[in-house]
């Protein structure tokens, strides 16, 4: 679907050794003759992260893992440039994948890039005990008009909407529509993209959307500056944190800290901060007309 979407073609790598895989780099080609670029996560469409992803196994030592860890990182950086020969390549991978050494080595420039993730195995009140004061206080004193639920399709336009008004009021491009995350909430299998909504009085005020995998919810879209006065987006943070908690989830990833106002919000929640890489390689020409774009807009 980000394929079709995204006017990309995907092409899903697995690496073998001995016949068992050891690791997956999914990437996005584009192609605009002459120019071929690389993509992992493609770009525009809100995914936070993709990349390698290294199959460890617990019985390895670390010198076997970092041994496998550069096979396969070289073996694919080699594939991806006899097969397409890219004038770009962008990666930005989890907050999992700890060394980008083999990327730098290869001539990557790597940038540092950070999140937040909140533990969720504490009971709840030692989860809320570590909040910020006006936090803690809007979480336990709700306004009594205010309910909180999961919705389907029309909670996920109501959401989008939102943030597509906020941005054009700081005169931002927003991309995403909710007919892509319409689309993504009937593929995915059942539970995996969660729409949360806030409604005062019975009026819709704020709403977030989040996605989940394996032990993390990712807080994924939505979160817009209500025009309610009430604490909506506290609320549903940690309405999400709860309920995410009750499924067994055991972190919530609170999907970027890099802007600092936004930072701000999110550090009321006690998260850990976390790092992942955004890493990025060009030819001498691309990277002249990169660098020229960059300065002009």
């Amino acid at each position: 679907m980000l394929a079709d979407r995204s006017d990309a073609t995907l092409h899903p790598f697995v690496g073998y050794q001995d016949g068992r895989p050891v690791g997956l780099f999914p990437i996005f080609e584009r192609s605009r003759r002459p120019v071929t670029t690389l993509f992992s996560p493609v770009p525009d469409h809100k995914v936070p992260y993709l990349g390698p992803l290294l199959l460890d196994r617990d019985e390895w030592s670390q010198a076997e893992r970092d041994r496998r860890r550069r096979s396969f990182l070289d073996a694919s950086l080699s594939c991806f440039y006899d097969r397409f020969a890219p004038s770009y390549v962008n990666v930005r991978t989890t907050p999992r994948f700890a060394d980008p050494r083999q990327f730098a080595w290869q001539g990557f420039e790597v940038v540092p890039r950070y999140s937040y993730v909140v533990d969720l195995t504490p009971g709840t009140d030692e989860l809320l005990d570590a909040f910020s004061n006006d936090a803690r206080r809007n979480v336990r004193d709700p306004p009594d008009e205010v309910e909180i639920r999961e919705g389907e399709h029309d909670a996920i336009e109501r959401i989008i909407d939102q943030v597509i008004a906020r941005h054009e009021q700081q005169g931002e491009t927003y991309l995403v529509t909710p007919e892509y995350v319409r689309a993504l909430y009937d593929a995915l299998p059942e539970g995996v993209l969660r729409p949360h909504e806030v409604r005062l009085d019975g009026t819709f005020a704020g709403g977030l959307i989040t996605l989940e995998s394996g032990d993390t919810i990712y807080r994924w879209q939505g979160g817009a500056k209500p025009d309610a006065d009430a604490p909506v987006n506290d609320l549903l943070d940690w309405h999400v944190m709860c309920a995410a908690r009750d499924r067994g989830r055991d972190t919530y990833d609170l999907v970027g800290a890099n802007n600092q106002r936004i930072a701000d919000y999110k550090a009321k929640f006690a998260p850990e901060l976390v790092t992942f890489y955004s890493m990025e390689v060009s030819t001498r020409p691309m990277s002249l007309v990169s660098t020229l774009y960059k300065r002009l807009r």
